[in-house]
């Protein structure tokens, strides 16, 4: 009679077993989840030439974008849903804070009139902005190759939600104090229609069309994030602390800190990549691509940005020195 091997019971799962040390929390609920990234040629299990199956074959597998091994991937922050809500709730009471305080001390009633229009033309049309923002992240989220990056661009899709909140906030209490500014009733328009924004509209809706995963990785995070941030968040920033609107330029600090989370997973993520020497040229090209059009987006916009002339030079040269920081 042959004897049968008795096998050693893993103290873990097999994936993160060889570690050979007791797995973080992070790890356990966010590395290797995925299932379908199981089966190449069916990703949901079903006749492979389902639409959706054929979908994530071209814009998943087949991207020009490659790695032997996208379950590695670590958020630099190991971020996991109960502790991202631990720190965006002390983020949101911070931000509650601020609006309470303000509002206390009829911050609005002290804004002159021509900022107020300001604030209609370049801020309060931003919600839209902000939404383009988060459904290309959940886009992203949806076709991540590995549930360690889909995390990351989970909790940067709230992010980006969290910022229209705060739009929408103050679009409403200025709208208290200035009836005849047009908040909460123009900002389609502006968005549609006004110089300022048509840059980061034709920008957004071109990325929001990209079906790639890697190239709207890129266009996103290496290139559009970083554009709206040095623009819509610090450059209007320190225009409203010009113009005696403290409560704007701080609201801007705060959501800076969740685009400074967002720049370093992103850049791990790059780093990764380029385990893969081809995905240097492949990003590269990209960035190629889409810079000219972020470029434009920050010249319309910076124009509306009157107390602030070289606006639009700072922030494309903090868009370059971040992607410069890549070292691709």
């Amino acid at each position: 009679m042959s004897e049968v091997e008795v096998l050693k019971p893993l103290k873990t799962w097999s994936h993160l077993a060889a570690r050979r040390r007791k797995p973080s929390e992070y790890e356990v609920v966010t590395a290797n989840l995925l299932y379908n990234t199981r089966d190449q040629n069916a990703p949901y299990e079903a006749d492979p030439d389902l639409f959706m199956n054929r979908w994530y074959k071209q814009y998943r597998n087949a991207s020009p974008l490659q790695h032997g091994d996208w379950n590695a991937f670590r958020d630099p922050d190991e971020l996991v849903y109960r502790t991202y809500n631990m720190l965006q709730d002390g983020q949101e009471t911070y931000v509650f804070g601020l609006l309470d305080q303000f509002n206390e001390r009829e911050h609005d009633k002290a804004l002159e009139a021509h900022w107020a229009g300001t604030l209609a033309r370049v801020y309060t049309p931003a919600r839209y902005l902000f939404h383009t923002v988060q459904m290309t992240s959940v886009y992203l989220q949806q076709m991540s190759p590995a549930s360690t990056i889909t995390n990351c661009v989970a909790f940067q899709a709230a992010d980006s939600l969290r910022w229209l909140s705060h739009t929408a906030y103050r679009t409403k209490e200025l709208s208290l104090t200035f009836p005849d500014k047009g908040f909460g009733k123009d900002e389609r328009n502006y968005w549609e229609n006004d110089q300022a924004w048509q840059g980061f509209r034709e920008l957004m809706e071109k990325v929001l069309t990209t079906w790639d995963w890697g190239e709207a990785f890129v266009a996103l995070n290496l290139v559009a994030k970083p554009a709206i941030e040095e623009t819509v968040l610090r450059k209007l920033g320190e225009v409203a602390r010009h113009n005696n609107d403290t409560l704007l330029g701080m609201l801007t600090d705060a959501e800076l800190l969740d685009a400074t989370r967002h720049r370093r997973w992103a850049s791990a993520l790059v780093k990764m990549t380029l385990d893969n020497q081809a995905n240097a040229e492949v990003i590269k090209g990209w960035i190629a691509k889409w810079e000219p059009l972020a470029d434009k987006a920050i010249d319309a916009y910076c124009s509306a940005l009157s107390d602030a002339p070289n606006a639009a030079a700072d922030a494309k040269s903090a868009t370059r020195d971040f992607r410069r920081s890549l070292q691709l």
